[in-house]
């Protein structure tokens, strides 16, 4: 299926720059529609956070400091959206077009943001959501929690840094798992237009490199030529081992099922999925 819609969430912080620099490459390449959205927060949404026992003029008070903010972050975000427009002379579209190039439109909406995403990530062919940093609010955790588990739609998580460039040669993280298997289904349009693609796969009791030629026969009908290379984690956790080889691969973009195990293991023990999230330097395609 062709990407010809992406929704590109943005919240006006420093990595919402990146974000939208990795979804114009996506865009430009693939001819897509960026569907820009900012969701400001609610100021009533922190009255449950105050707590009992504080005064009406205090809760009031507390509402207008998030009023406040909230103008800010939404000024922040409008402002990089236009500067971003005009850097590379895209064209704004407010209805569906037939078009051979990119196109973008603003779209701001009100209340929880991981909550807007999932609505309408729904009827999105992409979303593409910045990395989350330890010096990150706890929304953009939740919101990418929420594009990849209440969407059914694949994700790319753009970098906290512009990538240099994305899609020239791609490696894909494959366990055999059904995630993995839509990943590799999904990132299609991507693999069609790189000009190599390297599969990637960690022996151990879950996986095999042995079963690995089903997925470069599946590409190959497809039109696109994948090479193989089992990686041997010695000792290292399977998802830095697979980081390293993509690395010293010379991959530009990933792609991987997401948590392809149990998501509340992973998130208390960790696991390929988590380590990726957060530690990858390039962009990352994945699909639960």
């Amino acid at each position: 299926m062709p990407i010809r819609t992406i929704l590109v969430p943005i919240d006006g912080a420093n990595t919402s720059h990146s974000t939208l620099e990795t979804a114009y490459m996506v865009g430009r390449d693939l001819d897509a529609h960026l569907d820009v959205f900012h969701i400001a927060a609610d100021p009533k949404d922190a009255v449950p956070l105050l707590g009992e026992g504080m005064s009406g003029a205090m809760i009031e008070e507390m509402i207008d400091l998030a009023e406040k903010d909230a103008h800010t972050r939404s000024d922040r975000a409008h402002k990089l959206f236009e500067e971003f427009r005009a850097r590379h002379s895209v064209d704004v579209v407010d209805t569906p077009r037939a078009t051979d190039k990119i196109s973008t439109k603003w779209i701001m909406d009100t209340g929880r943001e991981d909550e807007a995403v999932a609505r309408r990530g729904r009827l999105a062919d992409l979303i593409i959501v910045g990395q989350p940093t330890p010096a990150s609010d706890l929304s953009s955790t939740l919101t990418l929690n929420a594009a990849i588990f209440e969407t059914g739609r694949p994700v790319l998580l753009a970098p906290t840094n512009t990538p240099a460039a994305l899609g020239k040669k791609i490696a894909v993280f494959w366990n055999g798992s059904a995630e993995s298997a839509r990943a590799a289904s999904a990132a299609m349009p991507f693999f069609k237009q790189a000009e190599a693609t390297v599969i990637l796969t960690a022996d151990s009791s879950r996986t095999s490199s042995a079963n690995v030629s089903h997925l470069t026969d599946y590409m190959a009908w497809h039109g696109v030529s994948a090479s193989m290379e089992a990686v041997a984690p010695a000792g290292r956790a399977v998802g830095e081992a697979l980081l390293k080889a993509a690395d010293q691969a010379g991959a530009d973009m990933l792609v991987m099922g997401a948590y392809t195990h149990s998501r509340m293991r992973q998130l208390i023990l960790g696991g390929v999925t988590k380590h990726v999230l957060a530690n990858t330097t390039i962009p990352l395609f994945l699909i639960h």
